[in-house]
């Protein structure tokens, strides 16, 4: 396993940006990172936890997730991902249904929603009492024309190991009841949230070079300085492992004059094939 690591190593040391990873075999429990306590923009791949704190509060009976909510006008303004930003205001779906398009889509008028229907504060000290201490959420919505060279306090921050914390937390505690209770939630609820990220949409980072078919529930983001997954690859229906991959100060266009976007994709589809070769 340490070739492992020198190999995803070599892989990001051959990229002109920057990449933070952490992995770890759920069937051993070995675990490496590269840069994992790094903080950088967690774009929005920050929306696990907006989901799991929503499902602590429907644990707690302060949210219901049958609740009808509205998608409105001024929520479409300045959106750019997701579906919701072209429906007829006025549409009403259930928060459940918020949710998943936040995740599935990454519709921004849902994250709206959702943290419309959450404390910010609250949030992030559900971060830090979970282990989510790099993990800073700033803003609901940020400005759509913010520059490539934006400051960290500017957006939501994260670090690769706490975000392959969160997902190991959801996956213990989707069968172990005091696992779920350290989330505030239930093993129901947990499993509800991994069976979410299962239904991603958005699969050209994490998945991209995996078998086709291949369970990964995962969550993906594009922010100003790059971009950035977080996910559990599943061997058939068995959580395998655990990969969170961050690129950052990624140029527009690379020196071989191809978008930085294919570079993206590429290692981070790299990094998730040699540990799927290496473990499978």
């Amino acid at each position: 396993m340490q070739d492992l690591a020198a190999r995803l190593n070599a892989l990001c040391d051959a990229q002109p940006f920057v990449t933070s990873w952490y992995v770890k075999d759920l069937a051993t429990g070995w675990e490496a990172d590269r840069g994992g306590d790094t903080v950088l923009p967690s774009a929005s791949t920050r929306k696990i936890s907006i989901m799991m704190h929503a499902l602590s509060k429907v644990h707690e009976g302060k949210l219901r997730l049958d609740e009808p909510c509205t998608i409105e006008a001024r929520l479409q303004e300045g959106v750019k991902s997701g579906t919701y930003q072209f429906m007829t205001p006025g549409c009403v779906i259930p928060f459940r249904d918020v949710l998943v398009n936040m995740i599935i889509t990454s519709d921004n008028v849902c994250t709206q929603i959702a943290l419309e229907h959450l404390d910010r504060e609250e949030l992030n000290a559900w971060c830090r009492r979970i282990g989510m201490k790099s993990t800073t959420h700033r803003v609901n919505f940020p400005a759509p024309d913010l520059p490539w060279d934006v400051s960290l306090t500017a957006l939501a921050s994260t670090t690769a190991r706490d975000q392959g914390l969160l997902l190991d937390l959801m996956l213990k505690g989707s069968t172990d009841a005091e696992a779920a209770a350290s989330l505030g939630a239930t093993p129901e609820l947990c499993q509800l949230g991994l069976d979410i990220l299962s239904w991603q949409r958005l699969r050209n980072l994490i998945p991209c070079l995996l078998p086709d078919g291949t369970k990964v529930a995962n969550k993906t983001g594009k922010g100003q300085r790059g971009r950035m997954d977080a996910g559990i690859v599943y061997k058939g229906d068995t959580p395998r492992f655990i990969i969170t991959v961050y690129m950052d100060q990624v140029p527009e266009t690379m020196p071989d004059g191809l978008p930085g976007a294919a570079a993206i994709f590429a290692t981070a589809g790299r990094l998730t094939r040699l540990c799927w070769d290496s473990m499978n």
